[in-house]
């Protein structure tokens, strides 16, 4: 397809993708889903999808690298739903964790992110009028699902305790992201593993170490 002389190939497809399924992400992630062998040339097909309208790139945040979102016309192009996520400023930092622990469990586990389906995607499946608990995203590995969960603010005894319990009811494990391995959500989550053995614990930094 055309416009104003531009052509898409098939990655400008997935870029497109990538963009609608994730709640936050940068020009550094793109490149690092859709494949890209470099920084630089994602920025060039980025900055043409800019000029042709299909995407906006935006700063939200001082200091956080831009947020790309897609147009009207973007969404048109691989049919995504009219309502657009609105960006959350103090959700940018974690949604942006969300997006890098994903990275992350791809390299590890080497693990296709066709295998991984996102939050966004997961409501969508469920239909907006239903506001169930989800994780961050889940993915598959060895024939099990797994969700995952970036905690980096301690949220109340109950609700914590019914997050992992749905967790344990849906999914065949469920991971957790912590801010380090001595913060109050890390000792919570360990108490918790006697009851829920599936609970498993990474901290931010091992996830850091594969940017």
């Amino acid at each position: 397809m055309d416009k104003e002389g531009f052509r898409f190939v098939e990655r400008d497809y997935k870029i497109l993708r990538e963009i609608d399924r994730w709640r936050i992400i940068t020009g550094r992630q793109i490149a690092e889903i859709t494949g890209f062998t470099g920084q630089r040339a994602c920025d060039r097909r980025l900055k043409k999808l800019i000029q042709a309208k299909y995407i906006t790139r935006q700063k939200y945040l001082y200091g956080f690298p831009n947020i790309y979102s897609l147009t009207n016309a973007g969404r048109i192009i691989i049919q995504a739903p009219k309502s657009s996520t609105q960006i959350r400023l103090e959700q940018i930092i974690h949604d942006s964790y969300v997006t890098d622990t994903a990275i992350y469990i791809r390299k590890k586990f080497d693990i296709p992110f066709s295998d991984i389906t996102t939050e966004k995607e997961l409501h969508r499946k469920d239909g907006f009028s239903n506001r169930i608990h989800r994780p961050d995203f889940v993915y598959l590995k060895n024939s099990k699902t797994i969700c995952v969960e970036v905690e980096l603010t301690m949220k109340t005894k109950s609700r914590f305790e019914n997050n992992i319990s749905a967790n344990f009811e849906n999914y065949d494990g469920q991971l957790w992201i912590v801010p380090d391995i001595k913060c109050n959500i890390t000792k919570f989550l360990i108490e918790h593993q006697n009851i829920y053995p599936d609970i498993s614990i990474i901290t931010l930094d091992e996830v850091k170490s594969n940017e």
